[in-house]
């Protein structure tokens, strides 16, 4: 009897090893193969690494590795601010740009100054701006005889300077939030090759006030490479661009997205260059200062519905965007929104609604551009349960990027190495110099939603993303 119970327990034993795996094919690690294997070259130990797979309609996990383990996400983090922006603020949210006036308007001049009260709007680009402008304009608004006043008070959120980060201050990714947040900060070059004449002309956009820059630079023979090295750019001084060198005649049309080298002056700048483009006329000064109480409302410009910016974020990891949208979570518009506000609501929609039985995760500043932001593996998987099953459910799954298709996904699979992920997964990445991370959804190959999360912290991790990439792929092909 006894040697009877031995054997039937060994071989219960036996089938469970066997089926653990043939499902898994784990490693000592904990880890799948494919995974571990892909780890190696980089010289990264697993023991950087956490892991989940799991059904989205609940049970037990089907990977769990170092679940519990707080990990710097990334821009994995955006996660957390879209859907619970979605879910506080509602998919058609908008934010308001405000233009008073404490004068009245005679003849196309208005008879004193011209106020902008920043609402947070954190798509507030060249084409909206000129449609605001636009409406202006029809009220009889040509020309303003006072002062240009930037009101951007509804924000108080500057923490760093754009070089703190990681010392790349005209990276637009390093772009702090504003209430009055014009065009990210940033100025677009563009350079359109003539060879005949043997320049490229060049235009900047939007149009700034008081910046010169270059019309056009000669060209040179060569293929296109490196073309911005080519052209020996100076861009440190605000008003003056240069070009010491030459723009490669085998590029074709080309942009250099750069941030602005005095980001404290930008919105004046712009808002001044875009008004003067139409034809419009300013007599004062450009200056900040708040709207006073008997300034009369001309014009409030939405921005488009959160659904919209909630895609952009997603898909492009635009980090002032989400910067911008995570403020917007902390307070009302009248009052000054900044970050410790925005996390305690984002902690309280954690515990309420998300999953009480868990502490909330450590979201710095919204975006993932943070060496401080702290999140498990295992709260990833709850945001992301609960982000594909609440009411605007559609509007989160929708924003995040499809692999092999699109935003910071398109990539995926196009040497083959993710046949059964490609086209059948929703991810969300996050790269920092030693943060590689992955959340989202993927159908397998038995046609379930599988939630799969994984995040590396190491030196050198921002080369792991195709070790996440066969993570993925082994969850889509169980």
């Amino acid at each position: 009897m006894v040697l009877e119970v031995t054997l039937t327990m060994w071989m219960r034993a036996c089938v469970w090893a066997w089926a653990w795996l043939g499902l898994a094919s784990l490693s000592m690690a904990g880890l799948p193969d494919p995974v571990s294997q892909a780890l190696a070259p980089l010289n990264i130990a697993p023991a950087a690494m956490s892991a989940v797979v799991v059904p989205l309609a609940g049970g037990e996990p089907l990977l769990s590795v170092q679940a519990e383990r707080p990990m710097n996400p990334a821009s994995t983090a955006k996660v957390f601010t879209t859907s619970a922006a979605l879910d506080l603020l509602g998919p058609q949210y908008l934010w308001q740009t405000r233009f008073y006036a404490d004068g009245p308007v005679q003849n196309g001049v208005l008879l004193g100054n011209l106020y902008v009260r920043g609402g947070g709007d954190p798509k507030l680009v060249l084409e909206r701006v000129l449609e605001a402008y636009g409406q202006l304009r029809a009220q009889g608004v040509q020309t303003i005889m006072g002062d240009w006043v930037l009101d951007h008070s509804g924000f108080n959120a500057r923490t760093r300077d754009e070089a703190a980060f990681d010392g790349e201050a005209l990276k637009p990714y390093n772009a702090q939030p504003d209430a009055l947040l014009v065009n990210f900060k940033s100025v677009v070059l563009k350079f359109q090759p003539d060879r005949k004449a043997g320049v490229a002309r060049v235009e900047v956009e939007p149009p700034m006030a008081e910046l010169s820059v270059p019309s056009q630079v000669k060209l040179q023979r060569g293929g296109c490479g490196d073309w911005r090295g080519a052209l020996g750019a100076s861009l440190e001084d605000p008003l003056r661009f240069q070009f010491a060198g030459r723009f490669p005649s085998g590029c074709g049309p080309a942009e250099w997205p750069v941030a602005y080298a005095e980001p404290e002056r930008y919105a004046g700048r712009a808002l001044l260059g875009m008004w003067q483009s139409l034809g419009g006329r300013l007599e004062g000064r450009v200056r900040e200062g708040k709207v006073p109480s008997k300034a009369r409302l001309l014009l409030s410009a939405p921005s488009l519905p959160l659904q919209d910016i909630i895609s952009d974020i997603n898909h492009f990891s635009n980090n002032v965007m989400a910067q911008q949208v995570f403020l917007t979570l902390g307070s009302p518009e009248v009052e000054a929104a900044d970050f410790v506000r925005a996390r305690q609501r984002l902690a309280l929609w954690w515990r309420e609604r998300v999953s009480p039985n868990l502490p909330p995760p450590f979201i710095d500043n919204g975006s993932g551009l943070s060496r401080q932001t702290r999140v498990s593996a295992e709260q990833m998987v709850a945001v992301l349960r609960y982000a594909a099953t609440m009411p605007q459910a559609e509007a989160f799954l929708t924003s995040l990027p499809i692999a092999g298709l699109s935003g910071t996904v398109r990539n995926m699979g196009r040497d083959g190495s993710t046949p059964h992920a490609s086209r059948n997964a929703m991810l969300k990445t996050g790269t920092l110099n030693d943060v590689s991370a992955i959340a989202g959804y993927v159908t397998d190959t038995q046609g379930r939603r599988l939630i799969v999360v994984g995040m590396i912290n190491a030196e050198g991790a921002k080369h792991a993303r195709g070790v996440l990439y066969r993570l993925v792929e082994w969850a889509a092909s169980l």
